[in-house]
């Protein structure tokens, strides 16, 4: 009854679960500014922009450009597009258009309301403008609104695509481990029902305003949950198919597997968990917030892997790895002292019995020379236009703004000053090179803002005319200042340190905001999280392998090794990235997540083996417990590595570069940890050193099978 139980509870949470694929778009956002931590300028001008503006429009930056002269009629045609603008739902206002210094261009700013609807805000946009534009003339939709639009166009294969590519990976893979049909789609759904059960949960907190939940962040935890929760299978499966053999009885056999698997998988799951919260001491909510999203899911992963699967396999029986059913032989497993010491692994086993220490030297070698590399990774921040991979209508649009118009239009910094300090903070602007007009934020101007100059802010009308007053907020005003560079430029980000440092000087308590302006504070607090939080999850990482495997030298070795493991995929990783693909650079949180992935998921591996290990020696000492160990665990590790690197190689189908730099990252990482790190160095190390691995513990001081040390 229990088992049918347990299955008929997790189909329940996953048919409740399973709608909410389709709406994580409404708890969810790409907004750079709404995951800065709190005390970050940008974040402050960010608020403060709505009492500005009167809303939470975001800005679209419209181009229309030609290859000669734009004439007269066709500037009223452009014009007359505009006008008819508003009527696109979403669409809140439309300044007229500027002809471009050249002739060849005219550019316009739409508002558009932020939101889930932006991207079809933003085609609409475009879409009417390029049928009412005249012949001739190329129409961009660029500037904030249009590279967030490419953001959550980009992320829209999340529900479907992705997922898929994912669960086809997995299955040929399981199909070709285990050779059975019905195993595979047991372990698939124990993975789905896991998945559709965290989102449930995770829907509901971002919903609750518990959570903040992204493009990226839903991506990530989908493709953990698959890999996670499948890797915690296989362990299961292992143990399963070993008490199959001594072991008639289906409930006799899950019991006795239920035992010797909770420990190295609720252990694994918690050390992820550890690793992951590690997380919320970020500065940036993106991080932040991906900690706690992601352990709900491999909270689910374990529960799953605990009940789900061994109730459907209980079910199954022997029939589920049909037609390699495992059969029942205690008399040859007796023989074989409980494992069956054969095949390839056995004779890696015996190989790294008769060498250890040149194999561990070698090994050690190459992944010293391989992590060197890791000098040549540029993870200083990437420009937004780069986010997204293949083409981009913003991208485009920003080339095609840089020919014609300062490169910075539609992207201004942004400063917010004290009233009194208006012309002093002007004057800052107006005299840096990097800014080619500075203007004020007025209700009093048609156009929203009001041009200031070293006199103060300019009059409209005839001479006489008093200057628009400028609007207050909170004792406020806000300076706009145009950049001569594109927004999301090196140039860019120089000028608005250099503003920021000039501006502390000449008007105190001034906050600089905008979109170079998040980007420098994104990036500034990326590196920030790296150097913090690396340490602390080794920490943590260290203190619980310590405790499950009561000693001091093994968990040691064990972090060192994940960390050149990691250090050598990071390097592998910026060749790779340099030279073969011809990335941008990489934004600082990619070795972050990187390394949270690969060091708590690479320590689930070191603890399927060393659990094992331990569990050998205590019966045959510590040098044939490894042997024994590696010879019996090697097979379900591999097929666990390779999973899990398949699961984060899908990544790769979201055309967003952050992600696809990841994808690369942990897939290599997890098969060089899998094929020669848990395979080859770290028994290779643990078999030369002996039973002084387990110090201080009782099992250090015993003497070996084979001998003392």
């Amino acid at each position: 009854m229990l088992p049918a139980a347990l299955v008929l509870t997790w189909l329940v949470g996953a048919g409740i679960g399973g709608p909410y694929f389709g709406r994580v778009s409404e708890v969810s956002s790409n907004d750079q500014t709404s995951y800065l931590p709190d005390s970050a300028d940008a974040t402050k001008v960010q608020r403060l922009l709505g009492a500005f503006n009167g809303s939470e429009a975001m800005p679209a930056v419209l181009v229309f450009a030609a290859d000669t002269t734009l004439s007269e009629a066709q500037l009223t045609t452009i014009r007359d597009g505009l006008e008819k603008l508003p009527t696109v739902a979403g669409v809140v206002a439309v300044s007229p258009a500027i002809p471009s210094q050249d002739g060849l261009a005219a550019q316009a700013f739409a508002t558009v309301r932020p939101g889930t609807g932006i991207t079809d805000t933003v085609d609409a946009i475009g879409s009417q403008l390029r049928a009412s534009a005249p012949a001739g003339v190329t129409v961009y939709v660029t500037g904030p609104a249009g590279f967030i639009a490419d953001l959550v166009a980009g992320f829209a294969g999340i529900d479907g695509l992705l997922l898929v590519v994912a669960l086809i990976a997995v299955f040929v893979i399981l199909i070709l481990v285990y050779r059975s049909f019905l195993l595979p789609v047991a372990v698939l759904a124990t993975s789905l029902c896991a998945l559709t059960v965290a989102l449930l949960s995770v829907w509901w907190l971002a919903k609750s305003g518990v959570l903040l939940l992204s493009g990226q962040t839903q991506g990530i935890l989908f493709i953990l949950v698959i890999g996670a929760a499948t890797d915690y299978s296989l362990l299961y499966v292992s143990r399963y198919r070993e008490e199959l053999r001594v072991n008639q009885d289906r409930w006799v056999a899950t019991r006795r597997a239920l035992r010797g698997a909770v420990e190295p998988i609720v252990a694994s799951g918690s050390t992820v968990i550890a690793g992951l919260m590690c997380l919320l001491l970020s500065d940036l909510r993106s991080n932040s917030t991906l900690g706690p999203v992601a352990s709900v899911g491999i909270v689910f992963a374990v529960l799953a892997a605990l009940t789900l699967l061994p109730s459907l396999l209980y079910s199954f029986g022997r029939a589920a790895f049909w037609p390699r059913s495992p059969k029942y032989e205690p008399e040859v497993v007796a023989a074989e002292h409980g494992l069956a010491l054969h095949g390839g692994w056995r004779r890696l086993a015996r190989l790294i019995e008769t060498r250890p220490r040149q194999i561990w030297l070698l090994t050690t070698a190459v992944l010293v020379v391989l992590a060197l590399a890791v000098t040549q990774l540029h993870a200083g921040g990437v420009p937004q236009s780069d986010l997204v991979l293949g083409a981009s209508q913003a991208r485009d649009g920003q080339v095609a703004l840089g020919k014609h118009f300062p490169g910075g239009s539609g992207s201004p910094v942004l400063v917010a000053v004290q009233e009194a300090q208006l012309q002093a903070a002007a004057n800052v602007l107006l005299d840096h090179a990097g800014i080619t007009g500075v203007s004020v934020k007025t209700s009093a101007a048609a156009s929203g803002t009001a041009p200031v100059t070293a006199d103060g802010p300019a009059a409209f009308g005839p001479p006489g005319t008093p200057a628009p007053a400028p609007t207050v907020v909170d004792g406020l005003v806000l300076l706009q200042g145009t950049l001569d560079s594109a927004a999301d430029s090196d140039a860019a980000a120089a000028t608005v340190r250099d503003l920021r440092r000039e501006l502390a000087a000449a008007a105190p308590g001034a906050l600089v905001g905008g979109v170079t302006a998040t980007a420098i504070d994104t990036n500034d607090a990326s590196i920030h999280d790296r150097n913090l939080i690396i340490p602390v999850v080794l920490a943590v990482i260290l203190v619980i392998l310590m405790l499950l495997l009561r000693a001091v030298v093994a968990p040691v070795l064990l972090v060192l090794s994940t960390m050149l493991s990691f250090g050598s995929a990071l390097g592998v990783a910026a060749l790779v990235f340099d030279g073969i693909f011809r990335f941008p650079g990489a934004d600082p949180a990619v070795p972050l997540y990187g390394f949270v992935f690969l060091v708590a998921l690479g320590i689930d591996y070191n603890i399927f083996l060393m659990t094992r290990v331990r569990e050998e020696a205590l019966a045959h000492g510590t040098r044939e417990g490894i042997v024994r160990g590696l010879a019996v665990t090697g097979g379900v590790i591999t097929s666990a590595g390779l999973v899990l690197a398949a699961t984060f190689a899908a990544l790769g189908v979201i055309p967003v570069l952050f992600l696809a730099q990841i994808a690369f990252i942990v897939a290599f990482g997890v098969l060089l940890d899998t094929f020669v790190v848990r395979s080859l160095l770290v028994p290779a190390l643990t078999y030369d050193i002996g039973r002084a691995i387990w110090w201080p513990s009782a099992l250090a001081k015993g003497r070996d099978a084979k001998g003392p040390g």
